[in-house]
Protein backbone atom coordinates (compact mmCIF):
# COMPACT_ATOMS: atom_id res chain seq x y z
CA UNK A 1 0.00 0.00 0.00
CA UNK A 2 1.34 3.40 -1.30
CA UNK A 3 -1.10 5.67 -0.90
CA UNK A 4 -4.90 6.84 0.02
CA UNK A 5 -6.03 5.18 -3.22
CA UNK A 6 -4.62 2.24 -3.65
CA UNK A 7 -7.50 -0.53 -2.91
CA UNK A 8 -8.34 -3.78 -1.56
CA UNK A 9 -10.03 -6.12 -3.61
CA UNK A 10 -13.38 -7.91 -2.73
CA UNK A 11 -14.54 -11.14 -4.12
CA UNK A 12 -16.45 -9.65 -6.38
CA UNK A 13 -13.92 -7.60 -7.78
CA UNK A 14 -14.65 -4.05 -6.21
CA UNK A 15 -11.97 -1.91 -5.67
CA UNK A 16 -12.07 -0.42 -1.95
CA UNK A 17 -9.68 1.95 -0.84
CA UNK A 18 -7.28 0.83 2.16
CA UNK A 19 -8.12 3.61 4.87
CA UNK A 20 -11.99 4.57 5.61
CA UNK A 21 -12.71 7.50 7.33
CA UNK A 22 -14.73 6.31 10.14
CA UNK A 23 -17.47 8.94 11.68
CA UNK A 24 -18.84 6.80 14.19
CA UNK A 25 -20.05 9.21 17.56
CA UNK A 26 -18.99 11.90 15.12
CA UNK A 27 -21.65 14.81 16.44
CA UNK A 28 -24.52 15.18 13.68
CA UNK A 29 -24.42 18.71 12.20
CA UNK A 30 -21.79 21.00 10.75
CA UNK A 31 -19.27 18.71 12.98
CA UNK A 32 -19.69 15.73 10.71
CA UNK A 33 -20.59 17.62 7.60
CA UNK A 34 -16.54 19.57 7.89
CA UNK A 35 -15.13 16.68 9.01
CA UNK A 36 -16.27 14.50 6.29
CA UNK A 37 -15.58 17.67 3.79
CA UNK A 38 -12.11 17.82 5.54
CA UNK A 39 -11.41 14.87 5.07
CA UNK A 40 -12.10 13.78 1.33
CA UNK A 41 -9.93 17.25 0.71
CA UNK A 42 -7.22 15.80 2.07
CA UNK A 43 -7.42 12.36 0.11
CA UNK A 44 -9.84 10.08 1.82
CA UNK A 45 -11.95 8.52 -0.94
CA UNK A 46 -13.38 6.05 1.09
CA UNK A 47 -15.66 7.28 4.09
CA UNK A 48 -17.92 4.34 6.74
CA UNK A 49 -20.81 5.83 8.23
CA UNK A 50 -24.18 4.06 9.70
CA UNK A 51 -28.03 4.91 10.72
CA UNK A 52 -27.30 4.19 14.30
CA UNK A 53 -24.21 7.02 14.04
CA UNK A 54 -27.68 9.82 13.55
CA UNK A 55 -25.17 11.47 11.23
CA UNK A 56 -26.11 10.33 7.78
CA UNK A 57 -27.63 13.57 6.66
CA UNK A 58 -24.31 15.42 7.73
CA UNK A 59 -22.08 12.83 6.37
CA UNK A 60 -24.15 13.40 2.65
CA UNK A 61 -23.83 17.32 2.79
CA UNK A 62 -19.80 16.67 3.67
CA UNK A 63 -19.34 14.46 0.52
CA UNK A 64 -21.42 17.04 -1.65
CA UNK A 65 -19.48 20.04 -0.07
CA UNK A 66 -16.43 18.16 -1.42
CA UNK A 67 -16.72 18.97 -4.52
CA UNK A 68 -15.48 15.21 -5.42
CA UNK A 69 -18.32 13.36 -8.18
CA UNK A 70 -20.13 10.75 -6.16
CA UNK A 71 -18.42 7.98 -8.21
CA UNK A 72 -15.38 8.61 -6.73
CA UNK A 73 -15.82 7.80 -3.09
CA UNK A 74 -16.52 4.88 -1.48
CA UNK A 75 -19.39 5.26 0.72
CA UNK A 76 -20.38 2.46 3.43
CA UNK A 77 -23.46 2.36 6.20
CA UNK A 78 -24.98 -0.44 8.24
CA UNK A 79 -28.58 -1.64 9.09
CA UNK A 80 -29.60 -1.48 12.63
CA UNK A 81 -30.24 -3.80 15.03
CA UNK A 82 -33.88 -2.55 15.32
CA UNK A 83 -34.29 -2.75 11.56
CA UNK A 84 -33.34 -6.61 11.16
CA UNK A 85 -35.32 -8.69 9.15
CA UNK A 86 -36.37 -8.50 4.98
CA UNK A 87 -38.82 -5.56 5.02
CA UNK A 88 -37.38 -3.64 7.41
CA UNK A 89 -34.17 -3.85 5.97
CA UNK A 90 -35.03 -2.88 2.67
CA UNK A 91 -37.15 0.10 3.84
CA UNK A 92 -33.57 0.94 6.51
CA UNK A 93 -31.93 1.04 3.17
CA UNK A 94 -33.90 3.41 1.40
CA UNK A 95 -34.26 6.13 4.44
CA UNK A 96 -30.50 5.81 4.78
CA UNK A 97 -29.98 6.66 0.59
CA UNK A 98 -32.47 9.64 1.67
CA UNK A 99 -30.48 10.72 4.49
CA UNK A 100 -27.03 10.59 2.20
CA UNK A 101 -28.32 11.89 -0.69
CA UNK A 102 -27.13 8.85 -2.87
CA UNK A 103 -28.91 6.43 -5.00
CA UNK A 104 -26.77 3.12 -4.02
CA UNK A 105 -23.98 2.25 -1.67
CA UNK A 106 -20.91 0.89 -2.09
CA UNK A 107 -21.33 -1.29 0.74
CA UNK A 108 -23.80 -2.09 2.88
CA UNK A 109 -23.32 -3.90 6.35
CA UNK A 110 -25.45 -5.97 8.76
CA UNK A 111 -24.58 -3.69 11.79
CA UNK A 112 -24.58 -6.38 14.55
CA UNK A 113 -25.81 -10.24 14.12
CA UNK A 114 -28.85 -11.28 16.13
CA UNK A 115 -27.53 -13.36 18.80
CA UNK A 116 -28.64 -16.25 20.65
CA UNK A 117 -28.63 -13.91 24.26
CA UNK A 118 -31.60 -12.09 22.98
CA UNK A 119 -33.76 -14.62 20.14
CA UNK A 120 -34.02 -17.68 19.99
CA UNK A 121 -34.72 -17.39 16.07
CA UNK A 122 -31.65 -15.51 15.77
CA UNK A 123 -29.77 -17.23 12.58
CA UNK A 124 -33.35 -17.03 11.04
CA UNK A 125 -33.70 -13.08 11.58
CA UNK A 126 -29.66 -12.75 10.03
CA UNK A 127 -30.64 -14.80 7.41
CA UNK A 128 -34.07 -12.76 6.48
CA UNK A 129 -31.86 -9.97 6.99
CA UNK A 130 -29.18 -11.11 4.45
CA UNK A 131 -31.86 -11.85 1.97
CA UNK A 132 -32.85 -8.13 1.62
CA UNK A 133 -29.13 -7.41 1.15
CA UNK A 134 -28.62 -9.85 -1.35
CA UNK A 135 -31.61 -8.52 -3.27
CA UNK A 136 -30.62 -5.38 -3.62
CA UNK A 137 -26.80 -6.18 -4.50
CA UNK A 138 -28.39 -8.35 -7.19
CA UNK A 139 -30.24 -4.86 -8.06
CA UNK A 140 -27.13 -3.45 -8.50
CA UNK A 141 -28.61 -0.75 -5.63
CA UNK A 142 -25.38 -1.99 -3.91
CA UNK A 143 -21.86 -2.83 -5.04
CA UNK A 144 -20.34 -5.12 -2.14
CA UNK A 145 -22.15 -6.15 1.00
CA UNK A 146 -21.10 -7.62 4.27
CA UNK A 147 -21.73 -7.84 8.09
CA UNK A 148 -20.39 -5.87 10.92
CA UNK A 149 -19.46 -7.79 14.78
CA UNK A 150 -19.79 -11.09 13.14
CA UNK A 151 -18.15 -13.65 14.61
CA UNK A 152 -17.62 -17.11 12.76
CA UNK A 153 -20.39 -18.85 13.78
CA UNK A 154 -22.90 -15.94 13.19
CA UNK A 155 -21.43 -16.26 9.81
CA UNK A 156 -21.90 -19.49 9.56
CA UNK A 157 -25.61 -19.41 8.21
CA UNK A 158 -24.44 -16.73 5.83
CA UNK A 159 -22.16 -19.07 3.97
CA UNK A 160 -24.69 -21.29 2.93
CA UNK A 161 -26.50 -18.68 0.87
CA UNK A 162 -26.36 -17.39 -2.54
CA UNK A 163 -23.98 -14.30 -1.67
CA UNK A 164 -21.95 -15.00 0.85
CA UNK A 165 -20.65 -11.77 2.71
CA UNK A 166 -18.03 -9.99 1.19
CA UNK A 167 -16.89 -8.39 4.41
CA UNK A 168 -16.42 -8.39 8.12
CA UNK A 169 -16.13 -4.95 10.31
CA UNK A 170 -14.67 -6.06 13.61
CA UNK A 171 -13.02 -3.79 15.91
CA UNK A 172 -9.51 -5.01 15.59
CA UNK A 173 -6.13 -2.92 17.32
CA UNK A 174 -3.28 -3.82 19.16
CA UNK A 175 -3.92 -5.38 22.69
CA UNK A 176 -7.74 -7.06 20.40
CA UNK A 177 -7.07 -9.04 17.48
CA UNK A 178 -9.87 -11.24 16.98
CA UNK A 179 -7.25 -13.98 15.54
CA UNK A 180 -9.95 -16.85 15.22
CA UNK A 181 -12.23 -14.55 13.22
CA UNK A 182 -9.82 -12.81 11.53
CA UNK A 183 -8.10 -16.27 10.13
CA UNK A 184 -11.88 -17.55 9.71
CA UNK A 185 -12.77 -14.41 6.78
CA UNK A 186 -9.18 -14.45 5.66
CA UNK A 187 -9.91 -18.58 4.65
CA UNK A 188 -13.11 -17.20 3.00
CA UNK A 189 -12.33 -14.29 0.95
CA UNK A 190 -13.88 -11.77 3.63
CA UNK A 191 -12.39 -8.50 3.66
CA UNK A 192 -11.44 -7.80 7.76
CA UNK A 193 -12.47 -4.14 8.15
CA UNK A 194 -11.20 -2.60 11.48
CA UNK A 195 -13.52 -0.24 13.60
CA UNK A 196 -11.34 1.06 16.42
CA UNK A 197 -8.26 0.60 14.90
CA UNK A 198 -6.15 2.91 17.62
CA UNK A 199 -8.25 1.24 20.78
CA UNK A 200 -9.30 3.31 23.28
CA UNK A 201 -6.77 6.12 24.97
CA UNK A 202 -5.14 3.03 27.02
CA UNK A 203 -3.52 1.84 23.71
CA UNK A 204 -1.95 5.22 22.69
CA UNK A 205 -0.20 5.35 25.87
CA UNK A 206 1.36 1.61 25.44
CA UNK A 207 4.84 1.63 26.82
CA UNK A 208 5.54 -0.90 24.10
CA UNK A 209 3.94 1.28 21.31
CA UNK A 210 5.90 4.19 22.06
CA UNK A 211 8.85 2.21 21.81
CA UNK A 212 8.13 1.21 18.17
CA UNK A 213 6.70 4.77 17.42
CA UNK A 214 9.81 6.55 18.33
CA UNK A 215 12.07 3.84 16.15
CA UNK A 216 9.86 4.41 13.28
CA UNK A 217 9.29 8.38 14.13
CA UNK A 218 5.98 8.23 14.37
CA UNK A 219 2.89 8.58 16.35
CA UNK A 220 1.43 5.28 18.02
CA UNK A 221 -1.68 6.32 15.89
CA UNK A 222 0.23 5.74 12.51
CA UNK A 223 1.53 2.68 13.99
CA UNK A 224 -1.63 0.99 14.70
CA UNK A 225 -3.13 2.11 11.47
CA UNK A 226 0.28 0.50 9.59
CA UNK A 227 -0.15 -2.75 11.66
CA UNK A 228 -3.69 -2.64 10.22
CA UNK A 229 -2.83 -2.53 6.57
CA UNK A 230 0.00 -5.02 6.58
CA UNK A 231 -2.10 -7.53 8.55
CA UNK A 232 -4.50 -6.99 5.36
CA UNK A 233 -6.82 -5.42 7.77
CA UNK A 234 -8.61 -2.35 6.47
CA UNK A 235 -8.62 0.67 9.11
CA UNK A 236 -11.54 2.89 9.18
CA UNK A 237 -9.85 5.81 11.29
CA UNK A 238 -11.96 8.33 13.22
CA UNK A 239 -10.74 11.97 14.11
CA UNK A 240 -12.81 15.30 13.60
CA UNK A 241 -9.28 17.75 13.98
CA UNK A 242 -7.94 18.60 10.71
CA UNK A 243 -4.74 17.95 11.63
CA UNK A 244 -5.20 14.42 13.22
CA UNK A 245 -7.29 13.57 10.14
CA UNK A 246 -4.35 14.13 7.67
CA UNK A 247 -1.61 12.53 10.09
CA UNK A 248 -3.86 9.64 10.05
CA UNK A 249 -3.34 9.07 6.71
CA UNK A 250 0.27 9.80 6.60
CA UNK A 251 1.21 6.01 6.98
CA UNK A 252 2.93 5.10 2.97
CA UNK A 253 6.11 6.26 3.63
CA UNK A 254 7.12 3.56 5.95
CA UNK A 255 6.98 -0.28 7.16
CA UNK A 256 7.22 -1.80 10.10
CA UNK A 257 9.75 -4.78 10.30
CA UNK A 258 8.06 -8.69 11.16
CA UNK A 259 10.11 -8.34 14.55
CA UNK A 260 8.01 -4.95 15.45
CA UNK A 261 4.63 -6.63 13.96
CA UNK A 262 5.01 -9.31 16.12
CA UNK A 263 5.77 -7.38 19.18
CA UNK A 264 2.49 -5.82 18.89
CA UNK A 265 0.89 -9.00 17.95
CA UNK A 266 1.69 -10.05 21.39
CA UNK A 267 0.44 -6.85 23.24
CA UNK A 268 -2.03 -8.55 26.18
CA UNK A 269 -5.29 -8.11 25.54
CA UNK A 270 -6.73 -4.60 26.68
CA UNK A 271 -7.95 -1.54 25.30
CA UNK A 272 -11.49 -2.60 23.79
CA UNK A 273 -14.26 -1.67 23.79
CA UNK A 274 -15.78 -4.51 25.75
CA UNK A 275 -19.18 -4.79 23.44
CA UNK A 276 -19.46 -8.74 22.98
CA UNK A 277 -21.60 -10.08 19.87
CA UNK A 278 -23.08 -12.48 22.22
CA UNK A 279 -23.51 -10.05 24.95
CA UNK A 280 -25.21 -7.11 23.62
CA UNK A 281 -28.19 -5.54 24.77
CA UNK A 282 -29.35 -3.28 22.02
Amino acid sequence: MKSLTDTFQLRNKVEIPCIGYGTWKTPDGETASVSVKTAIELGYRHIDTAAAYGNETSVGEGIRESGISREQLFVTSKVWNTERGYEKTLHAFEKTCQDLGTDYLDLYLIHWPASVNQFENWEEINISTWKAMMELYKEGRIRAIGVSNFMPHHLKALMETEIIPMVDQIEFHPGWIQNETVKYCKENMIQVEAWSPLGNGRVLNHPNLQQIAQKYGKTIAQICIRWCLQHQVLPLSKSVTPSRIKENSEVFDFSLLPEDMEQIDKIENFGNSGLHPDKINF
